[in-house]
């Protein structure tokens, strides 16, 4: 489906209503979802959607994913506080692949680091690159 936008000039568009029915999610309904802060460029994190949380998203503007862990839609900051609104919504050229430009309140880790990608490969180690913004206990109230 979004093969139609190779040959397109910027401006030029499709429906999201035929673009989202056709969109390739994997066996488990999935889609992998990267976060970048809107205004920085910074990768936050990866999580996945499905259709009804990148349908919620783009109603209400708050991000949703799908926990494949709790296997329900994960509302992120409902339990931390540090929520992401959506600034825009941006597909890959396969369609496969979702970019939410996001502005995130706090940490978007769950150890309370501004990003999930925390770790550098360094050589032959890997090296953590960046300190906690806020003790994990005290971000989700278990201090």
């Amino acid at each position: 489906m979004l093969n139609k936008t190779e040959a397109m000039s910027k401006g030029e568009g499709l429906p999201w209503a035929e673009v989202s029915a056709n969109l390739p999610f994997n066996a488990d309904g999935l889609l992998p979802a990267i976060a970048q802060q809107h205004d920085s460029g910074e990768v936050l994190m990866l999580a996945w959607m499905n259709r009804k949380s990148l349908q919620e998203t783009l109603d209400t503007g708050r991000v949703c994913y799908w926990s494949r862990s709790r296997r329900k839609l994960w509302r992120k900051g409902e339990s931390s506080g540090q929520v992401q609104q959506l600034k825009e919504l941006r597909l890959d050229c396969d369609g496969d692949t979702l970019l939410l430009l996001v502005d995130q309140k706090g940490p978007a880790c769950h150890t309370g680091r501004r990003s999930c990608f925390y770790n550098a490969v360094r050589g032959e180690r890997v090296e953590v690159i960046d300190d906690p913004l806020i003790d994990p206990a005290a971000l989700y109230g278990k201090s």
